[in-house]
């Protein structure tokens, strides 16, 4: 086991760095740049203030050359100062990460609490009016967006109602409530939007379960139903839900990105659009580089939650 989770650590460093040189080169190539920007905020136009500022923020070098300045500063620990403020990347991060995990977190104990009870009721009584209702709902939050639902939310109950959701973002240890009064709206929208391909995915795994051989033989030896599923037919049903859970998490924190900034959610989303929007280089790969760390963690989780739900499956 511990041989298994080395090598994936080091299989992580060859896929970071391949990400990492795609997003440091692409954003470079977007129309107009962060001169650009600072130009026309400071009704700056000559080619020698172009000059000074590109020689000042270290753009004027070649980009490869920037790029393996950058990865040796990440390695040891630092990703850099913000362009426009010229505050440490690492320190925003820091600060705005617990947000979006929060978020994260929560969406996905949403997504699981929905699906999973639906998706297990609907293979047992399938083709029956419940099986329907469950598989009409999947097909909706399949097709409708987060961010438009999230986008209604913020709309319509405002005019119809006079309410809106809380906007003004409350640290959990300073008040917990105020904090979760702000989180749970974007986190119920978010959970239902990636809920509704793992809601399918249990029913059909479940049902392809419950006609296995064993399954009959434990009905066969007078075990309750309830008994079957949930010691039988569950933990073997669950193994391609979780590989599913473990590919969902980039539409999870893609999801997590725009609900941030309808909501104002000042995590790791909003500063990654900000950042786009200002082509605050330093800021836009630190960020990605942290989401893919955490993408790829969440997989070899996902990887070795197997052996928990098959005692067959051994990692060597």
């Amino acid at each position: 086991m511990q041989a298994y989770i080395i090598r994936r650590l080091l299989a992580l460093i060859p896929t970071l760095l391949f990400a990492s040189l795609i997003v440091f080169v692409s954003m470079r190539l977007i129309p107009g740049d962060i001169i650009d920007l600072m130009l026309a905020q400071n009704d700056l136009a000559t080619g020698q203030d172009r000059a000074k500022i590109e020689a000042a923020l270290g753009l004027d070098q070649p980009v490869y050359i920037q790029y393996f300045k950058w990865l040796a500063g990440v390695v040891q620990g630092d990703f850099g100062n913000s362009l426009w403020q010229n505050t440490p990347v690492g320190q925003q991060m820091l600060e705005r990460l617990p947000i979006t995990f929060e978020l994260g977190l929560l969406s996905l104990l949403v997504a699981l609490s929905v699906a999973l009870p639906i998706g297990i009721y609907s293979a047992m009584r399938q083709d029956t009016a419940g099986d329907y209702i469950a598989r009409s709902f999947s097909l909706v939050m399949l097709a409708i967006p987060s961010f438009w639902l999230g986008t209604l939310v913020m709309v319509f109950p405002s005019v119809w109602w006079r309410w809106s959701p809380a906007l003004e973002y409350t640290p959990f240890l300073d008040d917990p409530i105020a904090n979760l009064s702000h989180m749970i709206v974007p986190a119920i929208l978010l959970g239902l939007s990636i809920s509704a391909v793992t809601m399918r995915m249990t029913r059909t795994m479940m049902l392809e379960v419950m006609r296995q051989d064993y399954i009959r033989t434990a009905r066969a030896k007078g075990l309750k139903e309830n008994l079957v599923v949930v010691r039988h037919a569950l933990r073997n049903g669950l193994i391609p839900v979780v590989t599913l859970i473990g590919l969902q998490a980039p539409l999870l924190i893609g999801g997590a990105v725009i609900l941030e900034q309808i909501f104002v959610v000042p995590g790791m989303g909003l500063l990654l659009l900000e950042a786009v929007f200002q082509r605050d280089y330093p800021v836009i790969s630190g960020v990605f580089l942290v989401v893919g760390v955490a993408i790829l963690v969440i997989n070899l989780i996902v990887d070795l939650s197997y052996g928990l739900l098959d005692p067959k499956v051994r990692h060597q």
